[in-house]
């Protein structure tokens, strides 16, 4: 009895913490997410959501928000014998590289490269991110870029994850940009830019070289809490000018490819995590064709890429899946054709 009482004090004393914290940070990100509505929108969702501790709306069963589910398929890998192959599986992160091209891109951009990692889940993907900071400092890039999905959990504390992201972005070189996946909260913004990274909230920053430029817009979660706003982000892109847009998940390509984007990054699917041999995912946690499940994909004439991610997420395994980072390299369409 004592024990509720005194975790019913603490879930007050959070509460009323959380609340002092969103009226600092509500003015500071109406204008960025696009509006006072919208701001209020993303903060009273997550406070509902951590408040209830399970989801709402149209993924109110998602099994992300089932307690008892890690502990279950924990369980049922060690009764197999397959526990300890799928955390070691999950340790070893690999470098991909992919080349895209396009017509679009200025000469003084042929050559640049892109880091891009997603989905850490750094709080309970610990072998991951010790591998991300061996490999980390050998890596040879312009820019990175970061696709959402910091935190383990989808609700409650988010210490742990600050914690552990710490020592991993403190080996990525800057400048370093980046979007919230639907397990972050926007109360984490202001760690994250303290740490380095400009995040891109339905923003755009362009990206200079040598006297020319290129785009990188970036939005709000589309998948959980739907902050998303593309025409926002687009709207400082001039017509013409190359664009990447960065998105947790794939699901919002015909909206991205429609608005103009040359490349969509994302990440959020995790390649299914768990495959059968030939990387076939038993299931996507994404309502989309299962080819923009994981790496390069072509939708009308944007490419796409989606990582299968760093980390893993709901229990730190992984089969015929190995996560991953990626190093894309831009090349203009002409000075490939020679």
């Amino acid at each position: 009895m004592i024990e509720k009482v005194v975790s019913h004090v603490e879930r007050r004393v959070d509460q009323r913490s959380d609340q002092r914290l969103d009226q600092r940070l509500e003015p500071r990100l109406e204008q960025r997410l696009g509006g006072e509505v919208h701001a209020r929108q993303r903060l009273g969702m997550e406070s509902d959501h951590d408040a209830q501790g399970f989801g709402q709306g149209p993924n109110v069963f998602r099994i992300q928000n089932w307690s008892s589910f890690p502990f279950l398929i924990r369980v049922l890998l060690k009764l197999t014998g397959t526990y300890g192959r799928g955390c070691a599986n999950a340790a070893r992160v690999q470098v991909r590289h992919n080349d895209f091209r396009s017509i679009a891109l200025p000469p003084a951009f042929d050559g640049f490269t892109l880091l891009h990692i997603s989905d850490f889940h750094a709080d309970m993907n610990d072998g991951a991110m010790r591998r991300l900071e061996e490999i980390l400092p050998g890596l040879s890039y312009d820019l990175c870029v970061l696709t959402g999905d910091y935190r383990g959990a989808i609700h409650g504390p988010f210490d742990a994850a600050i914690a552990r992201m710490r020592p991993v972005l403190a080996r990525i070189r800057p400048p370093i940009y980046g979007v919230l996946g639907n397990h972050d909260t926007i109360r984490m913004v202001p760690d994250l830019e303290a740490m380095g990274v400009r995040m891109l909230l339905n923003e755009c920053a362009p990206i200079a070289r040598a006297g020319a430029s290129i785009y990188l817009a970036g939005i709000d979660d589309a998948h959980y809490f739907r902050v998303d706003n593309i025409e926002k982000a687009a709207s400082d892109v001039p017509r013409g000018a190359f664009s990447i847009l960065l998105s947790h998940t794939p699901e919002i390509y015909r909206q991205a490819a429609h608005a103009g984007f040359d490349l969509l990054l994302s990440g959020h699917t995790h390649g299914g995590q768990i495959c059968l041999p030939g990387a076939i995912p038993v299931t996507l946690s994404a309502v989309l064709p299962r080819r923009f499940g994981a790496g390069a994909w072509t939708y009308h004439a944007m490419a796409g890429y989606t990582s299968v991610g760093a980390g893993s997420s709901i229990v730190p395994v992984r089969f015929n899946c190995p996560p991953e980072i990626a190093l894309h390299h831009l090349r203009r369409a002409e000075a490939a054709a020679r």
